[in-house]
Order: C-alpha cells, then sequence, then structure tokens
C-alpha cells in the first residue's frame, strides 16, 4: 500500500528539504494551496487534496481538508480489521504522515491596526482538525506541528516506518499547540466581548527557557511568557551580556521594572532586593537618579538589581561597576556604558522599553489546587485627587515628595512604610506584622535623615501610635489612605505635632 504524507502549512520553514526527505522515503505527498505552489515550484511531485476529495475548495478556501476522504484516512486504526475493511469499500488510502501548522492567529492579533475581521479569518479551523484527527491515531501516524522536529523525524521514520514512542510524542506536542492556539482564541473573545471573570479561566504561554532551579536547588523551574506581551517585560528583555537568569533574578528583576514604570517625567533609579525596592532616586539626569538610589541604602543595594527608565551613559557605567550588581535594566545602554560593564561578566544586562502596558490588565497567583485572578495594581493618585485632612497643609515641595513616596510605597510588601526626603527614598520598612514595626525599620535606616522628611504608608492606620513615632522622628507630612474609624485619632495626633497629612482614598496592600 503506497504511503501518504499531507502537507497544509503556514509557515514553511525548511518545507521543501524536508518534503524532499519523505518522497525519498517513499511517501506521496498531498497538499493544498501555498503548500502545494511551494512543493511544485521546487520540482517535487505533489497532488491536491482535491484529487483524494473529488471535490474542489469551496468558500475561499475554508472548505478543503474537512472531508471523510481525509479524514477517515487519518483515524482509521490500521490493527482494526473493521476500520481497513471500510476503507477498502469505500476506496480510502490511509495517510500515514500529516505536516500542519496553524493560520498565523497570535500573529495578526499582534498588530497594531488588526481588525475584528482580520483576526476571525486567521482563526484555522481545518489546521486543528486534522492535527488532532492524526494525534488520536497516534498509533499509525505520525503528525508534524513543528518545523524543528522535521529532522528527527525523517530520522525516526527511517527505522521502518517510525516508531510508537515517538509519534506519542509528537501528538503530545501537537495537543498542547492546539490548546494554545484555541486558548489565544478564547482570550481574543473574552478581550473583544468584555467578558468579566468567565465562567473558565484559560492561560497560556510559551516557554521562554528551562531554569537551573527555582527559589532553590531542591525546587524545579522553568520561565514561560504570555504569547503576545508588548511593553516593559522581563520575558520580552533583550539580554546583552551575561549569565543566564535564575528564578530568583527573574523575580527581582520584575519586582524593579514595576517601580520604575511609575516613573517617566523625569530620570529615575531603582535597586531592588529580595522583591522589595531598598533605594530609589529620580534627578535632573539618570546619573543623579542613580546616585541618590545607592545612597538610598548602600549596604542594601549591594549584589541587587538597579532598574532605569533612561539610556544608561558613560558617567552611570562606571558609577554601576564600582559595586556587586546582579541585574541592570534599561531601555538602552550607550556603546561606551556597554564596554565599561561588559568587562565584569557576571553582571546580566537587559534591554526593555520603559514603558507601561495597561492592556496587562490581569494578575495570576497560584494557590494550592488553584488560582487567584486580579486587575493589576495600576491605580495612581495625582495632586489634585488627594485629601489634605490636617490644620497644617503640605507646601508644593511636600506634595511632590508625599507622591514620590506614594509610588515607592504602592511596590513594598505589606505592611509597608517608605520615608524620603528629597527625591529619594531613605528608609524602607517592608513585609511586617504590624505597621510599627514597619515604621521603626524605616526610621532607623533613615537614622537623622527623618527629621523634615515624609512618610508614606499603604494601608490606613488603625491606630495614632505610628504617627506618634513619625513626630519623633522629625517627619513633616504623611501620606495614607484613610478609612479607618479611627482616621480622626491620626489626624488629631498630626495636628498635634505640627504634621501635614493627605488620605489618597486607595491602599495598596502588597501580599
Amino acid at each position: 500500500m503506497t504511503k501518504r504524507a499531507l502537507l497544509s502549512v503556514s509557515d514553511k520553514s525548511n518545507l521543501v528539504e524536508f518534503a524532499t526527505g519523505l518522497e525519498k522515503l517513499g511517501y506521496e505527498l498531498i497538499s493544498t494551496g501555498g503548500t502545494l505552489k511551494a512543493l511544485k515550484e521546487a520540482g517535487l511531485t505533489a497532488r491536491p487534496v482535491s484529487d483524494i476529495t473529488n471535490f474542489d475548495e469551496i468558500l475561499d478556501g475554508r472548505v478543503k481538508t474537512l472531508h471523510p476522504y481525509i479524514h477517515a484516512g487519518l483515524l482509521a486504526r490500521r490493527d482494526e480489521e473493521s476500520h481497513i475493511k471500510q476503507l477498502e469499500e469505500r476506496d480510502i488510502s490511509p495517510i500515514d504522515v500529516v505536516v500542519v501548522n496553524l493560520y498565523p492567529f497570535k500573529e495578526t492579533i499582534a498588530k497594531e491596526d488588526v481588525t475584528e475581521e482580520d483576526a476571525i479569518e486567521n482563526i484555522d479551523i481545518g489546521g486543528p482538525t486534522m492535527l488532532r484527527s492524526a494525534s488520536k491515531n497516534f498509533r499509525d501516524v505520525t503528525v508534524v506541528v513543528d518545523p524543528a522536529d522535521y529532522n528527527d523525524t525523517l530520522e525516526n521514520l527511517q527505522q521502518s516506518g517510525g516508531t510508537a514512542a515517538f509519534r506519542k510524542k509528537l501528538a503530545a506536542k501537537v495537543f498542547r499547540h492546539t490548546a494554545n492556539y484555541d486558548a489565544m482564541i478564547a482570550n481574543y473573545f473574552v478581550d473583544i466581548t468584555d467578558e468579566k471573570d468567565p465562567e473558565t479561566f484559560t492561560v497560556t504561554y510559551e516557554k521562554v527557557q528551562s531554569l537551573r532551579y527555582g527559589e532553590n536547588p531542591h525546587q524545579e523551574a522553568a520561565f514561560y511568557k504570555e504569547g503576545n506581551v508588548k511593553g516593559a517585560s522581563i520575558a520580552n528583555a533583550k539580554q546583552l551580556h551575561g549569565k543566564e537568569l535564575s528564578y530568583n533574578n527573574i523575580q527581582d528583576a520584575n519586582a524593579a521594572l514595576e517601580v520604575v514604570l511609575e516613573f517617566s517625567e523625569k530620570p529615575a533609579a531603582v535597586a531592588v532586593k529580595h522583591m522589595n525596592p531598598c533605594g530609589v532616586g529620580i534627578g535632573d539626569s539618570i546619573l543623579e537618579a542613580y546616585q541618590k538610589a545607592y545612597e538610598a541604602d548602600p549596604v542594601s543595594i549591594f549584589g541587587g538589581i538597579v532598574a532605569l527608565n533612561r539610556e544608561v551613559d558613560e558617567a552611570t557605567a562606571n558609577l554601576l561597576k564600582d559595586i556587586f550588581l546582579e541585574i541592570v535594566i534599561a531601555p538602552s545602554f550607550s556603546e561606551k556604558a556597554l564596554e565599561i560593564l561588559t568587562v565584569k561578566p557576571n553582571i546580566r544586562l537587559l534591554e526593555t522599553p520603559i514603558e507601561v502596558n495597561e492592556s496587562d490588565s490581569k494578575k495570576v497567583v497560584s494557590v494550592i489546587g488553584g488560582l487567584l485572578v486580579q486587575d493589576r495594581d495600576h491605580g495612581r493618585v495625582n495632586a489634585d485627587g488627594v485629601e489634605v485632612v490636617t490644620d497644617r497643609k503640605p507646601d508644593a515641595k511636600e506634595l511632590e515628595e508625599l507622591l514620590f513616596a506614594w509610588k515607592v510605597c504602592k511596590h513594598v510588601k505589606s505592611n509597608a512604610i517608605v520615608v524620603a526626603k528629597g527625591d529619594q527614598t531613605v528608609g524602607v520598612g517592608a513585609g511586617q506584622m504590624n505597621r510599627v514595626g514597619a515604621a521603626a525599620i524605616a526610621f532607623e535606616q533613615a537614622g537623622d535623615k527623618t527629621k523634615d522628611a515624609v512618610l508614606a504608608s499603604d494601608a490606613f492606620f488603625p491606630m495614632p501610635d505610628t504617627v506618634e513615632k513619625a513626630a519623633k522622628a522629625g517627619i513633616k507630612a504623611i501620606i495614607q489612605p484613610g478609612g479607618s474609624k479611627r482616621d480622626q485619632d491620626s489626624i488629631d495626633e498630626c495636628n498635634k505635632h505640627g504634621i501635614a497629612m493627605v488620605l489618597t482614598g486607595m491602599r495598596h496592600f502588597k501580599h
């Protein structure tokens, strides 16, 4: 019986070489549309699918392989006598190899000017159907969806027509591929129908790399990214230099990126350690911003991650190289900066656009047996959106410092207190079980810099004790969400000490 291979691909990478190999192994080639044309132009003998189905393509190519003569040839079990008999009665030949990849739906919806009509026309129907039919019958049919598998497939087919174990492995890859494809389509329709909290939550990610281990050496780990991620992202970043990223590197780098994205109007620098900002500064130049971030906590920055929102220039690179840093993230690096920093073999240099992608609207966290899904915290306040509740009002400079501290506090693990002064953090208290404890840590780190500094709290004060300690430390202004039944107690305490307090009406818990 003649061996048959059906080829119908959008991605024609290495197609001709693979088809040539199949032909040499004695396979009759069947094909469609552009794939058929490519094979014939290469001098290969290939038959159109319509020769097999006795039915021309119709509906602008929407119907061409959706036919019993194709799917019976794919699904017939070779070890089932009744299946073979039914094929013979209808003069249907089995199909032994299927090579299909799908309409470029992901690439289509990634286009800035994509229309709904274009997206829908790039939803493949026949391709996934053939892939699933062939994969279901993997005991007899070899199915290939990825050009990267062409060489291994040819080698395997040379082994008496291929091995069942290899065919099963290819089938498993197909089911992952079609699941990924369907998930992208499902998510596209969730977006265009503005569906909130759909009855099923479908996620799909593509592998970036295997990692040496996870948070600890006994944990296995891998890094995956969203299919069409845009804007600032560690998953999309271009690594210019340094060792492969680790699990903890990626977590910390993402935390640094999230903080630096809060700042766009002026050059900003962020230092992160264990997913908490340890130093943040803004300035008139990226050099000044980095100097402030470094000076905010020159101890904790050692071995940390630095993110900057402007190109790294020569002067900044000279300072960055003076200490041990795991990663530097920036929108770009000057040639001279790269020369300076690449002398250090272990530092990772990541380049990514520093621009917020507001469409990246969901944050997903795993719990045992489930997922928590929420909107990302894109909440922001400005000078017009805060309420002054004390007798003393902050002046323009104080309000600017308060909003700066508030932006940083949003990214500090709760309970969080941030003390800032002159466009620079001077004390950060993170992840404490009570707010007074977080304040104590921030004040201790800041030392005498607390005098005339400002303070931000990620959530309200349930008692006036934090304000009392702030007054003793010399804090001049406080920004906090408000909303406690005892807000007035804290307001009264501020008035007692001449501290200005503003409320945002928005909290920033970070667990």
